[in-house]
This record gives C-alpha cells, sequence and structure tokens, in this order.
C-alpha cells in the first residue's frame, strides 16, 4: 500500500478537485449567498449586501411560496403513495412468472425514456383536451355527459390532471427498483411457505415486505429528490409565468433568479438561494426520518 500510495494520490487528486469544484463549491457558496441580496447570480460577492436570515423570513410570510410548498407537499405525499403502491403492485405482478415479463417491463418503463415536453404535451393536447381528448371521448362514448364536460385544465382539477400525469410518468422507474430487489429474494423461501401451507397474500406480508426494507427506503429517497426538483411539468401545465395550482418550490427559485413578469417583480438571487438551501433541508430530513422509522436496511436470507 505504501509503495503505491503515490500512484493512489495520482489518480485520486483529479476526481477530488472535480469533486469540490462541481458540487462541494455550489453548496457552500449557496448556503451563504441565502444570507445575503445578491442581485444576478453572476454577481460577484463585492457586490452582496448582507441580510441575515431576511431571505428567510421573507419566504415564510410570502403567501405564494406557502402555496408552493403545499403543492409540493400533495405532490410528495399523494403523488407518493400512489406511485409506490402502483410500482409495488407492478413489480410483484411482474415476478410472479408471467408469460412475456419482458415485454410487459418495458411497456411500463417506457414513459420514463420519453421527453417530459413530449409527455406533458400528449396529456394537455389529447387526453385532457375537451374538444377531442381522450378522455372526453371515451366518457362521451359511455355517456357520462357530466365527466365529459370536465375542464381538466381548469384551476379546479388543473393540479390533480397534473398529478395524475406525472405519476404515471414515474411508475415504471420505481418498478424497476422495486422489481429489483424482488428478484434477489431466495425463490427457497416462497416455496418453503407454499410448503407449510401460506397462500400469495401472506408470503407477500411476511416474506416480500419485509425483505424490501432497503428498496422501500432506496425508492423513498429517490422519490423526494425528484418531488423537490418539480419543473417542468409545473411550467407546461401553467398557462401563465406561474399559477397558484401548478407553482412549485423549484418554479418560484426560477422566478426569484431569473425575473418572472408581474407575478415576481424582484429580483433577488439570495432568496433563491434560501429556496434551494430549504429545498435540499427537506431532502436530508426526509431521509433522516426514513432511516428513522426504517431501521433495518435487509433481513437476513
Amino acid at each position: 500500500m505504501k509503495k503505491n500510495r503515490g500512484m493512489i494520490v495520482t489518480f485520486l487528486t483529479p476526481a477530488l478537485i472535480f469533486f469540490v469544484l462541481i458540487f462541494v463549491y455550489p453548496i457552500i457558496r449557496t448556503v451563504i449567498m441565502s444570507f445575503y441580496r445578491v442581485e444576478s447570480v453572476t454577481a460577484s460577492p463585492s457586490e452582496w449586501v448582507y441580510t441575515g436570515v431576511e431571505n428567510y423570513m421573507k419566504l415564510y410570510n410570502t403567501q405564494l411560496f406557502r402555496t408552493s410548498m403545499w403543492n409540493l407537499f400533495r405532490i410528495w405525499a399523494v403523488g407518493g403513495v400512489v406511485v409506490m403502491a402502483l410500482a409495488l403492485l407492478f413489480a410483484v405482478i411482474l415476478n410472479s412468472g408471467i408469460r412475456f415479463k419482458r415485454f410487459f417491463r418495458a411497456v411500463i418503463y417506457m414513459p420514463n425514456i420519453i421527453s417530459a415536453v413530449a409527455l406533458a404535451t400528449m396529456w394537455l393536447q389529447y387526453v385532457f383536451n375537451t374538444r377531442y381528448g381522450l378522455l372526453t371521448s371515451f366518457f362521451n362514448f359511455l355517456g357520462l355527459k357530466e365527466l365529459a364536460a370536465i375542464q381538466w385544465t381548469d384551476p379546479d382539477h388543473m393540479f390533480w390532471s397534473l398529478l395524475f400525469a406525472y405519476c404515471f410518468g414515474m411508475v415504471g422507474y420505481h418498478m424497476l427498483i422495486f422489481s429489483s430487489g424482488i428478484e434477489k429474494i431466495p425463490t427457497d423461501l416462497y416455496e418453503a411457505s407454499t410448503i407449510d401451507g401460506a397462500n400469495n397474500p401472506r408470503q407477500f406480508r411476511h416474506i416480500t415486505l419485509p425483505l424490501l426494507r432497503g428498496v422501500f427506503k432506496t425508492n423513498i429517497t429517490m422519490w423526494s429528490i425528484t418531488s423537490v426538483g418539480f419543473f417542468v411539468w409545473s411550467q407546461l401545465f401553467s398557462n401563465v409565468t406561474a399559477s397558484n395550482q401548478t407553482i412549485t418550490p423549484m418554479v418560484y427559485l426560477y422566478l426569484q433568479v431569473f425575473g418572472g413578469g408581474n407575478v415576481v417583480t424582484e429580483r433577488n438571487a439570495g432568496l433563491g438561494a434560501a429556496v434551494g438551501v430549504l429545498m435540499g433541508v427537506c431532502v436530508v430530513a426526509i431521509f433522516l426520518i426514513t432511516n428513522a422509522l426504517i431501521k433495518k436496511d435487509d433481513l437476513e436470507f
């Protein structure tokens, strides 16, 4: 090891330098910036105006930001339950020995390889469209005129239409993670439980779920990260610069840093940095809470 120390340092130093420059430095700069008023994100530190915790207090007292946090919470909580439930269901079905497993797995995962812009456009133009959209045509075909007349993209239904479309595209990703965890469970456990008289629901409850604890932690963490970064779908579903039904903290951050028409009239990169810091704290808090609630990563096979 001592003889190879020079070589190890030689190969690790470039990676360490890039890691510090690309990840560590921006994080530290963002945290510091959140305590200043900064006109432009590219402004030099000499132009920053120290304001202490004023940016955080301003966020707390701003109704639009509180609305964005409420929307984010609903996306994370309601969408998370729907996505995790469907992903786990599909993963269990695909690993139950059905035929054409690879085909169905590819079909379920396919929305993840399509651009979010293309997916959102499809939902807006060909599913939620009130003149010739799929839902309107389907309900008209069934004679359900009241459901067919619903304006899916009006302020009363916009958020839930957005959430439904977003969840549709996220199920496949989390399904693959669940599926990989299920495939690692030895089949001997299921065979032994079948001999002992356990049916499929009991096998799922006493074998599959306990052995997927670590996978649940991974999926919850990944879902939290993607939810915090919710931006493109919100912008595409909003008919104006920012709508109360679709705005999220990332959209609010963008408006603060780059300007937002008549919704956000002040450009303050420091306030945007404060939003970013809060989002990072949220992800870390969820990770710590998940680790506390799900104490063991895996049970012994």
